[in-house]
């Protein structure tokens, strides 16, 4: 395994229980360091400020580096729950989660050896010329490992977390409590649907058979298109935890920001394709716009996809609802834009007017780069940086009680994700020929 096999990565806590009372803990130091706080400021007269105290920065690093080191659902719904711009969320919570992404714990290679034991027998490592104990990719439910086998096949081995398929809706449950009990999160908030999507999608992340099924039909779809490569499955050292594929060489992204211009608008045009026909040709998306999910093959020139836990399926009928949506707002129509929006969900007769025309008002601004006939500069464009602040603005009214649909919340996620992408390449597209090919009647 490695003569360095305990230089690195903490263990993750499996055990239902010691989970939960490492939460409890979390809680019980949040609430702790708040009181004391309290009682300092009025020792010395002053008239305690409890969100200030609630987001201190020492609250914030114990939540960080709590569920970070726990991993699992309870640092994905973290992240699940940062994808708003502000309009659920405290900004101040808003920005740890999103801060969480960065902050991957692995679990060491003794942790590691006793998952590999139970799911491939011991004496597994007779199997391999090389294993890598050292992880080169961690995520929140697994780590991946790359491997070569006796026969000579390069692979990366993505080994899931000892614990976290079972301790899914306990972690999630749990956290939810955390983030009301100790006030990070207003205990009126309405989240109980995004709860338990999350907790069906995490389920399904969770079953590595399940994303290989995924992958089989991705490699379906895209089989011939030239501008996409997917990793080919190894069946026999996969598993519901254990998912083994051939190791595609390839590049990061971010190794292309100062690649020719053509190139890099070619990969955000495919990229923006590609969630287009996941919209309204495949009715399925995977939902998880991880920048390390999208890599570049040099020697081809393909865009290599990775990771398809993360699948959605689309029911037609939310497919058309987005159709007619996209419709009305390249048309500017306000009304049929307000009738769309409200048969998806995004407001309803009970939302007052006021933040329905903020809504409004956002979505417009959205659209914007979508109805221009000239190629849309990512590079040089401040709209997320607009449609946050506004969204942070429409979050400090408490009296707001409507959140998305939870269906849209992974489609929203999928879009800014690969806004993102295409804002770091500095890519120029034209927008508009891309939406109207996908929603003619």
């Amino acid at each position: 395994m490695g003569k360095d096999q305990e230089t690195f990565g903490r263990p993750i806590p499996s055990g239902r229980l010691n989970r939960i009372l490492r939460m409890g803990r979390l809680a019980a130091g949040i609430s702790g360091g708040v009181a004391a706080g309290s009682l300092r400021s009025m020792a010395t007269g002053r008239k305690p400020d409890i969100e200030q105290l609630l987001f201190s920065t020492r609250n914030m690093t114990r939540l960080t580096e709590s569920l970070s080191h726990m991993r699992g659902a309870a640092l994905k719904l973290g992240q699940m729950l940062s994808m708003d711009t502000g309009v659920v969320l405290p900004p101040e919570l808003n920005r740890i989660l999103v801060g969480m992404r960065d902050n991957a714990v692995p679990m060491p290679p003794k942790q590691l050896k006793q998952v590999l034991d139970r799911e491939w027998g011991t004496g597994w490592q007779s199997n391999f010329k090389r294993f890598d104990v050292r992880p080169f990719a961690s995520a929140s439910i697994g780590q991946v490992h790359r491997a070569v086998t006796r026969e000579g096949q390069d692979l990366a081995i993505k080994v899931q977390y000892p614990g976290v398929r079972d301790s899914i809706d306990s972690d999630i449950d749990n956290l939810a409590i955390l983030l009301k009990v100790s006030g990070l999160l207003p205990k009126n908030a309405p989240i109980d649907d995004l709860l338990e999507t999350a907790k069906r999608q995490l389920h399904a992340e969770a079953d590595y058979q399940t994303e290989a099924q995924n992958l089989a039909v991705y490699a379906e779809l895209l089989g011939d298109d030239p501008l996409f490569r997917l990793p080919a499955l190894n069946r026999g050292l996969s598993n519901a935890h254990v998912l083994a594929m051939n190791y595609v060489h390839s590049e990061p992204l971010e190794a292309l920001a100062d690649a020719p211009q053509d190139i890099r608008d070619q990969i955000a045009r495919a990229l923006i394709t590609l969630v287009l026909r996941e919209l309204f040709e495949f009715g399925m998306m995977q939902t998880d716009p991880n920048l390390a999910n999208y890599r570049y093959a040099p020697n081809d020139g393909r865009i290599v996809l990775l990771d398809f836990g993360a699948v959605q399926s689309l029911a037609p009928a939310l497919q058309y609802k987005f159709k007619r949506l996209a419709r009305a707002a390249l048309a500017r129509d306000v009304d049929a834009t307000r009738k769309a929006m409200t048969e998806i969900g995004y407001f309803n007769q009970t939302t007052p007017e006021r933040f329905q025309t903020v809504f409004l008002e956002m979505f417009d601004m959205a659209m914007s780069p979508i109805r221009q006939d000239d190629p849309f500069d990512f590079g040089t464009s401040d709209l997320m940086h607009r449609l946050r602040d506004r969204g942070l603005e429409v979050g400090g009214e408490r009296e707001l009680q409507q959140v998305p649909p939870s269906e849209t919340l992974f489609l929203h996620r999928k879009i800014a994700g690969t806004y993102l992408i295409a804002t770091m390449l500095k890519a120029r597209v034209s927008l508009r020929p891309l939406v109207e090919a996908y929603c003619a009647d």
